[in-house]
């Protein structure tokens, strides 16, 4: 969320709600010294951190944002039983490895997302992104064909993150 240059003393007004509204929540009180202090720590903080926030690109599509958690979401159940069933089985089965993906987007926020719906699936997690941020390093629990992966990664995540942001 962007600061709002309207208002300079609530850079994040959405935020600033949000802080009094938990503040109060867990004094359980709505005694004048906790309003008051709740106030100022809703004021306060998203002072001090609005000159930190950095401009994130918007959805350009955002009904393909929502088709894309559901994708995800479908995903995150598929991979639970397959990890279910493979843990059930024999160990000598499970062929663990690291694969580099190879990225085509740059922004720091579908970057992020992608690491993060890869590392949500079960059987897979985001280990690193090279300096270059050309290379998302992931470790897979269950190895099979590494080149299926990379391409499932890029089809499947990768490529609706590009066209959900314009990338």
């Amino acid at each position: 969320m962007e600061a709002n240059p309207k208002f300079r003393l609530l850079p994040m007004p959405t935020h600033s709600l949000l802080l009094l509204v938990v503040w109060l929540l867990l004094n359980n009180s709505l005694a004048p010294g906790h309003l008051l202090l709740g106030a100022f720590l809703a004021v306060g903080i998203p002072l001090l951190v609005a000159p930190l926030q950095l401009a994130q690109p918007s959805s350009k599509r955002p009904l393909l944002a929502m088709r894309q958690v559901l994708l995800v979401m479908g995903d995150i159940i598929k991979a639970n039983l397959e990890v279910a069933l493979l843990v059930i089985g024999p160990l000598s089965r499970m062929q663990p490895g690291f694969v580099a993906v190879p990225l085509s987007i740059e922004r720091e926020l579908p970057i992020t997302l992608l690491a993060s719906t890869i590392s949500l699936t079960p059987g897979t997690v985001s280990c690193e992104l090279s300096e270059d941020r050309r290379f998302l390093y992931v470790h897979v629990l269950n190895l099979v064909d590494e080149q299926e992966l990379i391409a499932t990664i890029k089809q499947r995540y990768e490529a609706p993150l590009k066209e959900i942001f314009g990338c």
